[in-house]
């Protein structure tokens, strides 16, 4: 998501700044080259046309150009009015005075509006609350079987219904039948699984203003796959014109979404981005973070997203114990190792991790190769080290080359790979025990001793 609009961001803010001096032809240039960038990721052509026109009379005013760095100055112009498109403040998720609070899922067939539903129970189960998922498709029952296995896997409860017919009728009690459910069952949120359509058309939105006016939902979310680019966005509007979504649920945004959707969707609707579906796993859900996203466009990262996802993901206790193991040098063993790729793991993918790292300064490098990172790789050391015997893992110089061969065998993998585990794991021990090392003259040098 956004590599190609940052990278060429980037290249415009380098150009700029290799001038010395803004003036007003290498100004316009800069804006040629941004509203190109903005166009070949997918933003709605009229959203680029007053982002320009924005950024150019502020870039172009007297402070600007005679600013210490007017450069700099450009590339916070352009960021103010990115995150001016995408909603300055992160939108609140609205929760009725009186439970159970309803939330509507709209969105057409195949964006992801059953998995999203599912991803959202997931994240309101983490927040305390206790949510029951319902499917009114009953126009397909094999979206009511999609939704009913989502729930069991989470796990969260689920109200299934008897479907004779399939018409409104059918719809509307159905939806009836669940708030009752949710209420007798001490539910306090209720996920509203509704039919979609490969196209907008009447019945559909007839459903949709029958189960609003039955349910009053204090949230209407509209499920676009930020793979559509445009047609998501204009599906969006038509849905909002009808229903006054109350926000935008973005999916699939880990593909290559080019963007246009996220930066659109927003100022031709009106309606907030809400979440972002970042992976396929039930906890691949994030609240959408404007100032945050816009971070990740100019290449400044998101290490505040980094951070909760490893407060989250992380065990505090386990981490502070390695630390203390690799500090000290003698103490970090390969299983110890094996741990912490565990730990790492289940904060997804090491490509995404490094995506949210700055493409700028020391981590400049590690972008550049975050595509060919192989998460496979963390498997391959990780079958390594479990082939191992607890005294192999404990005393790694015991490994002499039959031990080696044997490890290889069991692991699936070859002698070399497993000379170059080992290698990596004595390296990484050195290296963490002068940390601890260093660490220790830090602290001896800041004590102060009687008499001195």
């Amino acid at each position: 998501m956004f590599e190609n609009l940052s990278e060429k961001l980037q290249r415009t803010f380098k150009n700029l700044r290799g001038q010395g001096k803004l003036t007003e032809e290498n100004m316009n240039e800069a804006l040629r080259e941004l509203r190109l960038a903005l166009l070949e990721a997918d933003v709605n052509f009229k959203v680029v046309k007053d982002v320009i026109n924005h950024i150019r009379e502020k870039a172009l005013g007297a402070e600007v150009m005679t600013a210490l760095s007017p450069a700099e100055q450009v590339v916070k112009i352009v960021r103010d009015e990115l995150v001016e498109i995408l909603g300055r403040e992160t939108a609140k998720f609205r929760f009725a005075s009186q439970p159970p609070t309803v939330i509507l899922m709209a969105g057409l067939q195949g964006s992801g509006k059953t998995t999203t539903s599912g991803k959202l129970a997931h994240w309101l189960k983490k927040g305390g609350h206790r949510p029951l998922l319902v499917s009114v498709d009953v126009y397909r029952p094999a979206a009511r079987e999609q939704l009913k296995v989502v729930a069991k896997a989470i796990p969260a409860n689920y109200y299934e219904g008897e479907v004779k017919e399939a018409n409104t009728d059918t719809v509307v009690r159905l939806a009836r039948e669940a708030r009752k459910e949710a209420i007798n069952s001490g539910c306090d949120v209720l996920i509203v699984d509704t039919a979609g359509r490969l196209h907008i058309d009447e019945q559909l939105m007839d459903e949709m203003q029958a189960l609003k006016a039955l349910l009053s939902p204090p949230e209407i979310l509209f499920v676009a796959d930020a793979m559509t680019g445009q047609d998501a966005v204009n599906s969006a509007n038509e849905f909002h014109n009808k229903l006054s979504l109350t926000g935008v649920v973005l999916s699939k945004m880990d593909g290559d979404a080019r963007g246009g959707a996220a930066l659109s969707i927003r100022r031709v609707t009106g309606a907030p981005i809400k979440f972002i579906g970042v992976g396929e796993k039930y906890d691949a859900l994030e609240p959408f973070h404007p100032d945050r996203i816009v971070g990740r466009i100019l290449g400044m990262g998101d290490i505040l997203s980094l951070i909760e996802k490893a407060e989250d993901k992380i065990d505090k206790k386990k981490a502070e114990e390695f630390t203390q193991k690799a500090l000290s040098g003698d103490g970090f063993s390969l299983g110890d190792f094996r741990d912490q790729l565990r730990q790492v793991k289940k904060m997804g993918s090491l490509s995404g991790i490094i995506k949210m790292l700055p493409s700028i300064g020391p981590f400049a490098n590690l972008q550049k190769v975050a595509n060919q990172v192989d998460d496979k790789e963390i498997t391959r050391v990780e079958a390594i080290i479990n082939s191992m015997t607890a005294r192999e893992r404990a005393h790694h110089e015991v490994i002499n080359g039959s031990r080696r061969k044997r490890i290889a065998r069991g692991s699936g993998t070859s002698v070399q790979e497993v000379n170059q585990l080992l290698r990596q794991y004595v390296q990484m021990k050195k290296m963490f025990k002068d940390m601890g090392k260093a660490s220790f003259a830090r602290k001896m040098a800041g004590m102060k001793f009687p008499g001195m």
